[in-house]
């Protein structure tokens, strides 16, 4: 199992890390790297984290890492597809 990062993922997180970089740099590195780090473990125990309250789907679940959520798929891989925080979703 692999952990694919989509599209949407990787620009969004750009952009976290973008702004944390404006006033610190080196947070915004070890938060990418710490993140990524947890991420890549999901494989692991894929349904360990909690089902996803925004889609009715058993294989769509939430990863809480520092108060930002990330959503991923279970399918034969993890799919990365998004990171939000305060901002609301948009499928």
């Amino acid at each position: 199992m692999q952990v694919i990062k989509t599209a949407r993922f990787k620009s969004e997180l750009q952009k976290i890390v973008a702004f944390i970089a404006v006033y610190n740099p080196q947070n915004a590195i070890k938060f990418k790297d710490d993140l990524l780090q947890k991420l890549f473990k999901i494989p692991d125990m894929p349904y360990s984290h909690r089902q996803s309250e925004l889609f009715n789907q058993e294989n769509i679940r939430e990863f809480i890492f520092k108060g930002y959520v990330v959503i991923y798929r279970i399918t034969e891989n993890i799919e990365l597809l998004g990171i939000y925080r305060d901002n609301i979703w948009n499928s």
